[in-house]
């Protein structure tokens, strides 16, 4: 049986405001056509589907078309679990016409889905946490934890366990769901386990979530799965193997998410397993539709030529422009006019901000704010910013008039 595991789409994200839309319908498009060119029986996606708990029209209508696709009434299995982005009964408010096609759609802890036979496969067998599948007349063995927030694994815990001491750690209590769900395994079955956690050891980028806060919600490797033979995770956007001694992968983000993720590919893994054996696993990597970059200028000149040299190219941008004064509106336009898509323009100053010593009583909170964001990004805050800021100052000034 041939797997194909990738998570993290975060279908709906922006980069500091802008629509990403476009690259995710791209990258939409070729998932389709990677799953189809490489036979793949079983596609699983481990979370975070969307970015937040309400995405956009736009971003539900993708997901549905694509999983639609993947699918093909029936003849693929396409199981899909909740992110900690994800609002988990949203996800699975579209449960009944996924099934229908054989799309699995599993929200919170110990979720369900429901016996049935499809073109392409079987689901033989539904259980809290667990679902069993025949494809290729390969019996498959599933177990699933979607995101565990603390309130959601602790509602699992005492409602399986009323009377059993609850002050295990959160990664105790993950493994204590993990070894429960494991007894489904068999000898004869292919065995997989999917998540949605943060695992220690596992490398972050700026672009994902904490869920966890101060170590509390990290899962130690020793209380995942071990008897998987492969463990889909998601949350990390960064692909890597999660344990040395299981095949444990985080298959990361299609797409770069910001700044820290051009170091490295973005892709997922194929997996070719039989029941009793030892997985086989590759990485297929995924196209860079539109490539984030970080141009370090000594000077407005140079930035200049900077956005000269790319302006034919698709890209998003940030610029740090070494500078001696503040960088001007009018040469900020320059750029923007030549280079499309800048998210930033930071200057570094080299000197002593030859404003630090005007008399600031005469300015309005709002003039100072726009002259602070300004010179600390080189842009000026838009008008959503500015209607926030203002505000906050607006409460601010309330509230002290209530206390006086």
């Amino acid at each position: 049986m041939r797997f194909i595991h990738t998570s993290d789409w975060h279908l709906g994200k922006t980069l500091e405001g802008q629509s990403r839309i476009e690259e995710q319908i791209k990258f939409c498009e070729d998932f389709i056509n990677i799953v189809n060119e490489n036979n793949i029986d079983m596609v699983i996606i481990a979370g975070d589907i969307y970015d937040t708990s309400n995405p956009p029209a736009v971003a539900e209508k993708l997901f549905y078309k694509t999983v639609s696709k993947l699918a093909n009434n029936g003849q693929r299995c396409i199981l899909i679990i909740s992110g900690n982005h994800d609002n988990p009964e949203r996800l699975s408010a579209a449960t009944p016409l996924a099934h229908e096609q054989g799309i699995i759609i599993l929200g919170n802890p110990l979720s369900k889905s429901e016996v049935a036979k499809y073109n392409g496969f079987e689901i033989i067998e539904a259980k809290e946490g667990c679902v069993k599948l025949k494809i290729n007349d390969e019996k498959i063995v599933v177990i699933t934890l979607p995101y565990p927030s603390e309130k959601r694994l602790n509602e699992v815990i005492l409602q399986n366990n009323e009377d059993k001491e609850r002050q295990q750690t959160y990664s105790q209590k993950i493994g204590e769901i993990f070894t429960e769900l494991e007894s489904n395994f068999e000898k004869d079955s292919i065995n997989i386990a999917v998540s949605h956690l943060f695992v220690t050891g596992g490398e972050s980028t700026d672009s994902e979530r904490p869920i966890e806060l101060g170590g509390s919600l990290l899962v130690e490797k020793k209380h995942l799965p071990s008897k998987a033979q492969y463990i889909a995770l998601g949350h990390l956007h960064k692909p890597q193997k999660a344990s040395q001694r299981l095949n444990a992968y985080y298959s990361g983000s299609p797409l770069q998410y910001s700044k820290d993720e051009r170091a490295y590919t973005k892709g997922a893994y194929i997996v070719d397993v039989k029941a009793d054996k030892k997985a086989k696993i590759e990485e297929i990597y995924f196209n860079n539709y539109k490539p984030i970059e970080v141009f370090k200028c000594n000077g407005i000149e140079e930035a200049l030529q900077i956005c000269e040299e790319n302006k034919e190219r698709d890209i998003w941008s940030y610029f740090e422009i070494k500078t001696e004064e503040v960088i001007s509106q009018s040469n900020i336009k320059k750029m923007k006019d030549i280079l499309k898509d800048i998210i930033e323009i930071k200057p570094i100053i080299t000197s002593q901000y030859e404003h630090d010593h005007i008399d600031m009583k005469d300015k309005s909170m709002a003039e100072m704010f726009k002259e602070f964001y300004s010179f600390s990004r080189g842009l000026e805050p838009k008008g959503e910013l500015m209607d926030l800021f203002l505000d906050i100052i607006n409460e601010e000034g309330e509230t002290e008039d209530e206390t006086n």
